[in-house]
């Protein structure tokens, strides 16, 4: 290697250097990135969109049709225990025979859980359940004497085992 005036000359080894580190950089990254965005969520809402589009208006109308029931829902977590609660109009509970409760991370699916509630004296449903901290989307459906279950779906954010 020869020097002019202390500088260091630019030889074909350095310049082939800096592509093969240029592209191994960008290499690792998109395999990262590729390897990160497999192992999160699909992304995938329904099977076939065309399907899906067709339901759209059948689901708009189950929803008022459930909406102008006037019955209201409440939703608690505590000492390791998920509860909900239906009453209606006026305050009375709704007489319900057990719910299916599905908690999902909405990013991602590795930590979804399903747990069905099983109705308590006091006429709550409830059942063991231990969430990490998060935000959740959980939707409910509940067997409450209708043609088709009741449906409720919130999002929600857990902290130290309590929902916020």
């Amino acid at each position: 290697m020869s020097t002019v005036e202390g500088k260091r000359e630019l030889t074909g080894r350095h310049v082939l250097a800096i592509i093969v580190a240029f592209f191994s950089v960008v290499i690792a990254v998109n395999l990262t990135m590729a390897f990160l965005a497999r192992s999160s969520w699909t992304g995938l809402i329904v099977e076939n969109t065309y399907v899906g589009s067709r339901e759209f208006n059948k689901k708009v109308a189950e929803g008022r049709a459930q909406a102008a029931l006037g019955w209201k829902s409440e939703l608690s977590m505590a000492d390791g225990k998920v509860s909900y609660r239906l009453t209606d109009g006026q305050g009375h509970a709704v007489a319900a025979t057990g719910a299916a409760v599905r908690f999902q991370r909405p990013a991602y699916e590795s930590e979804d859980q399903e747990v069905n509630l099983t109705l308590q004296p006091d006429g709550s449903l409830s059942a063991p359940m231990i969430l990490r901290d998060g935000l959740w989307v959980v939707e409910i459906h509940v067997e409450a004497g209708l043609d088709r279950p009741y449906h409720d779906k919130r999002r929600l954010t857990v902290r130290n085992g309590t929902i916020q």
